[in-house]
């Protein structure tokens, strides 16, 4: 492998321009950004005394400070020498490369570590600008190639401009877009983009005021009230205080990761864009996303609200930090026409000739609306209120399940993006001849499952489901998107016919407990 950098004192080629296969650093201020915890380290641990007298009202200079000053200045002369000097190492041995079809990057000057990501496989490209590196004009590329997060690329940091120009190229790269060989060094163009959609700051500020997390706040303002007003004890409301805290410090987090959301739609993908303090701009490429779920919660029905949240490769489960929940979610609250175009862009092709039709009957119908199958009428007992929610219909591009009466969400899985079933019965669902069914897609915030469904329509759709899976992937002939052939007309799957073990992993489980 060619390591081989330009000639010293040659002025860095653009990352879009660069030949093939050539290696190129990051920024040279990107270990400082990365690293300003450390210099504030040493700053505190210099000056915490000085702050402390003049806090306690001393003088700022002790006595004895003559006798000690030149062992502080070495002192913090040699940190400040090493710390400076990894971060120039640092920066020295961190190198990236584009060639042959994979993204490179090579770091660590006493621990070596290379990653690479296959261009093809590629899930999504999210330009990060955390604050400080707002101020430099600097910007963080990840590149997302598994699951939960793992194999993510990171080139931190780059000029925004260098980052945007790399991104392109990448994405060429990886739609299957050659380089002219006339012209290796002209760098890719930047697809144009068409804006879609944006969420006014006023409406994300309602939908936090109308969030569970506030419903269960204020019940518990109300239950501190009548237990203080019952046994006059007033240290009841000392139990709201750190729930109000954590209450604060998540719609702190929710609303400066939500400002200004803006989706558009290129031909590389969908582009999303939002933050407040830190920004991140998302490019998921065509058909990367697994699993869509759209939720309306009883208050949010008031105003006609909905938030989507997407299972990518590479994101993994949302909830287990901020980013992560942050990056999953496809739009934070809409109303039913962004929802309609969002998932127009999600789903090109929705495989019938309603659409509008059978996507309102997911998110808001009734018993057979939209073609659904439900809970057959026995089921009533098990779900009272959500018997006539709970369902599934097919199209010939995508599989879709709703449920819920109050908390109403549905569920959207593209049929080559099934990655395995499974059927669930438990000993009270068998007396009822009841069934769950389960599909398995990447980690991430949504989790496909058909609730109640009748025995026989559950072994029906896990046959027809694995025979949809099977002949949609058998279409997707390239993980290149510009080189997948055209959609063909699905046929019919015949029913009992089981051919899973073929192209997709069944499996069939009775659950005893």
């Amino acid at each position: 492998m060619d390591e081989s950098t330009a000639a010293p004192g040659a002025p860095a080629p653009e990352p879009g321009s660069a030949p093939d296969g050539e290696w190129l650093r990051v920024h040279p201020a990107s270990p400082f950004v990365r690293g300003w915890v450390a210099l504030a380290a040493i700053g505190f641990f210099f000056g915490r005394d000085i702050v402390e007298r003049l806090l306690q009202g001393r003088p700022l200079i002790a006595e004895d400070f003559a006798g000690r000053a030149p062992w502080l200045v070495a002192g913090g002369g040699i940190m400040l020498v090493l710390a400076v000097l990894g971060f120039i190492l640092t920066w020295y041995f961190t190198k990236y490369q584009v060639s042959e079809g994979y993204v490179r990057v090579n770091s660590g000057f006493l621990f070596r570590q290379q990653r690479q990501a296959r261009l093809d496989r590629v899930q999504a490209i999210d330009i990060v600008q955390p604050l400080l590196a707002r101020i430099f004009g600097l910007a963080e590329l990840k590149f997302e190639v598994a699951d939960a997060g793992e194999s993510a690329v990171k080139l931190a940091y780059l000029r925004m401009d260098d980052a945007r120009q790399l991104r392109a190229t990448i994405l060429a790269r990886a739609a299957g877009v050659v380089p002219d060989p006339a012209r290796p060094l002209e760098a890719a163009p930047e697809a144009p983009e068409f804006p879609v959609l944006s969420v006014p700051p006023s409406r994300l500020v309602g939908s936090l005021l109308l969030s569970e997390q506030s419903v269960g706040v204020v019940l518990g303002g109300v239950a501190s009230v009548i237990l203080s007003a019952v046994t006059d004890n007033r240290s009841f409301y000392f139990y709201l205080i750190p729930a109000a805290l954590g209450l604060a410090a998540s719609y702190w987090g929710s609303f400066n990761k939500g400002y200004n959301f803006t989706a558009a739609i290129s031909p590389d993908g969908i582009r999303l864009r939002y933050g407040l303090l830190d920004t991140q701009a998302q490019t998921l490429p065509p058909g990367r996303i697994q699993a869509l779920k759209v939720v309306q919660s009883p208050l949010w029905r008031i105003f006609g609200w909905y938030r989507m949240q997407v299972n990518v490769a590479g994101y993994g489960a949302a909830g287990s930090n901020g980013e992560s929940a942050s990056r999953t979610t496809l739009l934070p609250v809409g109303k039913l026409p962004e929802v309609m175009s969002m998932l127009a862009l999600v789903l090109p092709d929705p495989g019938t000739p309603e659409p509008g039709r059978i996507f309102a009957a997911g998110l808001g119908g009734l018993d057979s609306d939209g073609g659904f199958v439900t809970t057959p009428r026995r089921g009533r007992f098990l779900a009272p209120f959500a018997w006539r929610r709970n369902g599934f219909a097919a199209t010939e591009t995508a599989l879709l399940i709703r449920s819920g009466r109050w908390w109403r969400e549905l569920v959207m899985v593209p049929h080559q993006r099934t990655q395995s079933m499974a059927l669930h019965q438990g000993p009270i669902a068998r007396r009822f001849r009841l069934a769950d069914l389960v599909l398995h897609t990447t980690a991430g915030p949504v989790s496909p499952r058909l609730t109640q469904a009748g025995l026989d329509e559950a072994r029906t759709l896990f046959d027809e489901q694995s025979a949809r899976a099977r002949l949609a992937r058998n279409r997707q002939t390239s993980e290149q998107w510009l080189a997948q052939v055209a959609p063909a007309p699905m046929t019919a799957p015949v029913p009992g016919e089981r051919s899973g073990s073929e192209t997709i992993n069944q499996q069939e489980s009775t659950n005893r407990g």
